[in-house]
C-alpha cells in the first residue's frame, strides 16, 4: 500500500456501519432517560438548558439545578474523551474508540441492574458521560461529518443534499442525502425500540443499547488487533 492510499483508507471505526449502530445506541439512551429516568435528554443539552433556563427564569434554583448537573456531566465526558485518548494509545492494545464502545457496553449493562426506586440521576449523568464522549469521539463516517448521539445536523443535511441532488443532479448529493437519511431512521429506530421494551422489561430496554455496542466492540478490537495493529497511533479523520 502506497503511503498516499495510506492516508486515504478509513479506519474500521469510521466506517459507516459504526455510525449507523452507534447512533442507534443514542437513540436508546434518549428514550430510556426520558422514559425510565426522569425526563432527562442524555443526548444533547439544547433541551436542558432551556429548562435550566426557565426554572432560572421562574426563581426556581433546585428546579435549575437537576438539570445543571446532566450538563456538568456532558461537559465533563468530552474534556475526558479528549484527555484519555492519550493514555489509552500508550498501552498499545486498542485504539480509544474502541475502549470506549467497550466501557458503554459495560455502563449500560450495569445501569440495567440499578432499580427504578434508585434516584434518577445515577444513569442520567452515566449516560450524558457517554453520550458527550461518543459525541466527540466519533465525527467522522467515511469523510462525511457525522454525529451519533443527536439528529438536529442531520436533518439539516437530509433536506440540503435532497435540494442540491433535484437541482443538480449529482450523485454525491443523493448518497449523502441518503446516509443522513439513514442515520435520522437509525437514531428514531433505537428511541422507538427503547420506548417498546420499557413497556415488556422495563429498566433493562437499556440492554438494546448494550448489545449493539458488544457487536461493534467485538469488531473494532479484531481489527485492531489484526489488520489495522499498525494504525492504532493513526488518527481518524476529523481529529
Amino acid at each position: 500500500m502506497t503511503k498516499k492510499d495510506e492516508d486515504t483508507k478509513y479506519l474500521e471505526c469510521e466506517k459507516q456501519y459504526v455510525f449507523y449502530s452507534l447512533i442507534f445506541t443514542g437513540g436508546v439512551f434518549g428514550g430510556y432517560t426520558f422514559v425510565m429516568r426522569g425526563g432527562i435528554f442524555c443526548n444533547a443539552q439544547t433541551a436542558n438548558l432551556v429548562m435550566l433556563a426557565i426554572h432560572l427564569g421562574q426563581g426556581d434554583i433546585s428546579g435549575a439545578s437537576y438539570y445543571f448537573f446532566p450538563f456538568l456531566a456532558y461537559l465533563g465526558g468530552t474534556m475526558l474523551s479528549e484527555a484519555f485518548a492519550f493514555r489509552i494509545k500508550a498501552i498499545h492494545l486498542m485504539r480509544w474508540d474502541t475502549f470506549l464502545v467497550g466501557l458503554e457496553a459495560a455502563v449500560t449493562l450495569i445501569l440495567g441492574f440499578i432499580p427504578s426506586s434508585a434516584p434518577d440521576q445515577i444513569c442520567q449523568l452515566s449516560l450524558n458521560f457517554l453520550a458527550a464522549m461518543q459525541f466527540n469521539t466519533f465525527r467522522q463516517a467515511e469523510g462525511v461529518g457525522m454525529a451519533t448521539t443527536f439528529i438536529t445536523n442531520h436533518v439539516r443535511q437530509f433536506g440540503s443534499h435532497l435540494v442540491q441532488f433535484l437541482h443538480h443532479h449529482k450523485d454525491v448529493n443523493l448518497n449523502r442525502f441518503a446516509r443522513h437519511g439513514f442515520m435520522i431512521l437509525s437514531f428514531v429506530a433505537g428511541a422507538a425500540t427503547c420506548s417498546g421494551l420499557t413497556l415488556l422489561i422495563k429498566d433493562y430496554a437499556i440492554w438494546a443499547a448494550t448489545a449493539v455496542e458488544i457487536f461493534i466492540f467485538i469488531r473494532l478490537l479484531r481489527a485492531d488487533r489484526t489488520y489495522e495493529k499498525e494504525l492504532l497511533y493513526r488518527k481518524p479523520h476529523g481529529h
